[in-house]
């Protein structure tokens, strides 16, 4: 009995050294890059046909919370098979792993969105800054089993949101491309190094 309590030890023990030196690979670029161009394209709507009514902050959110809920159900589903196709036995793993990581971060970025629109809705105009950095955070924590270069795109969205936290502070409005332009860039940025990561191992862009 010891014995086969030591040899399905060393079996977890393997599989936990495996998961740490595999790049996850469920994160497929070309929906990584339709998601920046799906906060482009809405920053634009907002801008040039509802730039007004967009300014106040209960449809900016709920606009904006739209296109996170439908980005992020794109990027589950390919997720979910991108992580079968490519990790096979270790999928499950994998796939916790990621989803274990970027879920505090969500969970942050709705719970701050809710108090400030609730309870200090004068101060909604800092939450394109704070979405930013909190997504910045699960970047750089996601470093350890997606590609290093990630740390870049990491910094962006950190940079871009003290920037748009700085350059809204006078007006202190919300506006279209305070959201669009850094998470347009950053997003197609990710894509762009997860494409070069996985190179033509990859069989799914």
């Amino acid at each position: 009995m010891q014995d086969l309590n030591k040899a399905l030890a060393d079996i977890a023990d393997i599989r936990l050294q495996l998961e740490a030196g595999t790049m996850f690979r469920g994160f497929g670029p070309a929906v990584i890059a339709i998601t920046g161009l799906m906060a482009l394209g809405l920053a634009s709507v907002q801008f040039f046909a509802f730039e007004q009514a967009m300014r106040e902050p209960a449809l900016f959110l709920a606009a904006w919370s739209a296109v996170a809920l439908a980005a992020a159900g794109l990027i589950g589903v390919e997720m979910f098979a991108r992580t079968r196709r490519h990790h096979s036995g270790l999928a499950d793993a994998m796939l916790f792993k990621a989803v274990e990581n970027f879920l505090p971060m969500a969970a942050a970025g709705a719970a701050v969105g809710f108090t400030l629109l609730h309870f200090a809705p004068d101060t909604t105009w800092l939450l394109p800054g704070l979405w930013q950095i909190l997504v910045s955070l699960g970047l750089f924590t996601a470093v350890r089993f997606l590609p290093r270069a990630v740390v870049l795109a990491a910094a962006w969205y950190f940079i871009s949101g003290i920037v748009v936290m700085a350059l809204t502070a006078s007006q202190r409005e919300l506006t279209p491309w305070a959201m669009g332009l850094p998470f347009g860039i950053g997003q197609l940025l990710l894509a762009a190094i997860l494409r070069v990561a996985y190179g033509d191992e990859d069989g799914s862009a």
